[in-house]
């Protein structure tokens, strides 16, 4: 029996799968970017609203792609109802109840986070999907945050204060977008105050959730890294997930 006979060939590493499609990491952190900085400048447009709704859902069409993998009929089930959400809000107000319309977000939100963090808790070794999942998971960690407060807001329009805010316009969609944020990242804002327990709660946890999610991460990629084999030079520039 001759070497190449005998020689068994090279183990292929694998990755957790995340989608058929392959909408990469990289592609999804380049929506979500997209909608964060464009959200301000489409917002006071003549039909900036309807730009909102629609850029919402290219990030939910986007997220679908991306974290779908082998989990596809749960995922098109959680992303219909959030898709079709805001739509029958505005062409059928009253239909469905507008705090309903975010949580319908907010859960929807809550299985991408957790499907970023599976992919990212079962990589074997730390490459940019990683890299890009992981930011893409704090990311999203703040939009399913604004679902919750607008839910709050829709609920208890008493909930929130600011200067501008009144009793005709509670927490609006960007108010909310920009509390999350400085809440995650722990900034703060002055200029919007939680009133209501569970709106200071919200707070409480979203801001604890940053700080911790931040030091988990880190801690996971330098175990990641430090415990991964030396890489051949010649796969060098060939990592990606595993199709």
């Amino acid at each position: 029996m001759t070497e190449s006979q005998t020689k068994a060939p090279p183990a292929r590493e694998s990755h957790p799968r995340m989608s058929v499609f392959r909408f990469s990491m990289a592609q999804f952190l380049v929506v979500l970017i997209l909608l964060l900085v464009t959200f301000p400048f489409v917002i006071d447009l003549k039909h900036g609203v309807v730009i909102e709704d629609i850029l919402m859902m290219v990030n939910l069409i986007s997220a679908v792609l991306a974290v779908g993998g082998r989990k596809w009929f749960l995922t098109i089930v959680l992303a219909i109802p959030a898709l079709a959400g805001p739509w029958m809000d505005r062409y059928w107000h009253g239909a469905v109840a507008s705090w309903i319309v975010s949580w319908l977000h907010m859960v929807f939100m809550a299985f991408v986070v957790g499907q970023l963090l599976r992919f990212i808790l079962r990589s074997t070794r730390v490459n940019s999907e990683v890299m890009c999942a992981g930011i893409s998971a704090y990311l999203m960690l703040g939009l399913l945050w604004t679902a919750a407060y607008l839910m709050i807001a829709e609920l208890n329009p008493a909930a929130f204060s600011g200067a501008r805010l009144t009793a005709n316009q509670p927490l609006d969609r960007f108010d909310a977008l920009y509390l999350s944020y400085t809440s995650l990242t722990c900034l703060g804002c002055g200029d919007l105050t939680p009133q209501s327990k569970i709106a200071r709660m919200l707070l409480m946890v979203e801001s604890t959730t940053g700080v911790l999610y931040m030091a988990v991460l880190i801690a996971r990629l330098v175990a990641l890294y430090s415990t991964q084999p030396e890489t051949n030079p010649k796969s060098v520039g060939r990592d990606s997930v595993e199709p």
